[in-house]
C-alpha cells in the first residue's frame, strides 16, 4: 500500500530544550505533520553548541503538543541496546497516545567516533536491532541469539498497564545495501541532508517497493525569495562541512548525484573548522545552493520544490527548517504551503 504524503520537520537536537518544545508546539497548531528528532553529537560542540538525547527530548513534546507526530531520526542502536530501546519507545508511545510515534534506527557514524565505537559492520547488526525492538514491543515472550545483540525477554501480562503497539520503524540509510536492508525489514528509509531529487529516485531504486521515503531536505521559507534562501544557505554550509570533515567516502553518491565534488565545498568546511557556521553560509555561493536543490524561497519556490520531491519518490518531506523567525516561518509553511498538498 503507498503511504500518505506527509510534510514535517528534521529538529536538531543540538538546540535548548525551551527553543526545540516551543517549536514543536507551534508545528502542532500549524497543522505539521511530523517532527523528527535527529539525535546531536558531540561534534557540535565545536561550533557552539550541545547535544540532547532525542529519547528523552521526544517524552517531552510528546507530552507538549496534541496532535503532532514524533519520529526519532535517528538515534543509533550501538549506543543504546536494543531492549533497552523498546523500553524507551514505550515511554514516548505513552506520553503521546496511540499512533503517534515512529521509530528511527542509523547507524551514525560520527556518533560513533565520538564514542570511539567505531565499527565496519553495520547491516547484520542493524536487522538484528529492529527484530529486538519489535519482538520485545510485541508483548510476547522473546527469545533472540544474534551476533551483536541477544534478548530473553518474558511475556507481557494482560494486567500491565502500558501501551501495547509496535510502532512503524525506519531505518536511515546512505549506502545501497542499507536501503536494501531498509526496504527489506522496515516500515520505512530515511535519507541524509542533502538529499536531491535524484538521490530520491536512487533511494527509491535500492528500496524497492512502497514503503515510506522520508528525505531530509535543507529548507527556509520567508515571503522574499532572498530571505527565504537566506536560512537554507545556512544549514546547507552546516551539513557540507559535515560530510568533508566527518564522513567522505559514505556521502560521495550523495554529493554526486547533487552535483557536488569534495573541492568545491572543502573551503565551506574550511571555514566552519576556523570560524564557524556563519563563516561557512558565506561560502554557499547561490550555484552550490541550487545544487543542494533545498525547499526554499517563497512560498511559491517552495510548493515547485516540494512537488519536484514528491515526483521523485519521496512520500515523507522533512523539512531541515533553519534561519531567523523560525517560528514565523513554521506558521508560513502551514498557511501558505501545506493547504497546496491537503487539497
Amino acid at each position: 500500500m503507498t503511504p500518505p504524503f506527509r510534510i514535517g520537520v528534521m529538529q536538531l537536537t543540538m538546540e535548548p530544550l525551551d527553543e526545540m518544545l516551543g517549536s514543536a508546539r507551534v508545528m502542532d497548531e500549524a497543522g505539521l505533520d511530523t517532527i523528527w528528532l535527529a539525535e546531536a553529537y558531540p561534534w557540535w560542540r565545536k561550533h557552539g553548541m550541545e547535544a540532547r538525547s532525542s529519547t528523552v527530548v521526544s517524552a517531552l513534546m510528546a507530552r507538549e503538543t496534541e496532535r503532532l507526530t514524533i519520529g526519532w531520526g535517528i538515534i543509533s542502536p550501538f549506543t543504546r541496546h536494543p531492549v533497552q530501546v523498546a523500553m524507551d519507545a514505550r515511554v514516548v508511545q505513552e506520553a503521546a497516545g496511540p499512533g503517534r510515534f515512529l521509530l528511527g534506527f542509523g547507524t551514525s557514524k560520527i556518533f560513533l567516533n565520538n564514542a570511539q565505537m567505531q565499527t565496519n559492520r553495520t547491516l547484520g547488526p542493524m536487522r538484528e536491532a529492529v527484530a529486538i525492538v519489535r519482538g520485545v514491543l510485541g508483548g510476547g515472550e522473546f527469545r533472540y541469539d544474534g551476533d551483536t545483540w541477544s534478548a530473553d525477554v518474558p511475556p507481557l501480562r494482560s494486567e500491565a498497564e502500558t501501551p501495547r503497539e509496535v510502532p512503524p520503524v525506519y531505518v536511515a540509510a546512505t549506502a545501497p545495501k542499507m536501503q536494501a536492508l531498509a526496504g527489506e525489514i522496515a516500515d520505512g528509509c530515511l535519507t541524509p541532508s542533502i538529499t536531491t531529487p535524484d538521490f530520491v529516485r536512487y533511494t527509491r531504486e535500492n528500496v524497492g517497493g512502497d514503503i515510506d521515503v522520508g528525505c531530509t531536505i535543507v529548507a527556509s521559507i520567508a515571503e522574499g525569495r532572498d530571505e527565504g534562501r537566506d536560512g537554507a544557505r545556512e544549514i546547507a554550509g552546516m551539513y557540507l562541512a559535515n560530510k568533508v570533515q566527518n564522513i567522505q567516502g559514505a556521502a560521495d553518491t550523495l554529493l554526486d548525484l547533487a552535483g557536488l565534488e569534495q573541492e568545491e565545498i572543502r573551503p565551506i568546511a574550511e571555514a566552519m573548522e576556523a570560524r564557524g557556521r556563519l563563516a561557512a553560509k558565506a561560502k554557499v555561493t547561490d550555484a552550490i545552493l541550487d545544487k543542494c536543490k533545498p525547499i526554499a524561497g517563497t512560498p511559491s519556490d517552495c510548493i515547485a520544490a516540494i512537488e519536484e520531491y514528491r515526483d521523485a519518490g519521496c512520500t515523507h518531506v522533512m523539512l531541515e527548517l533553519w534561519g531567523e523567525r523560525r517560528h514565523d516561518q513554521i506558521r508560513l509553511f502551514g498557511e501558505q504551503v501545506l493547504p497546496h498538498f491537503r487539497s
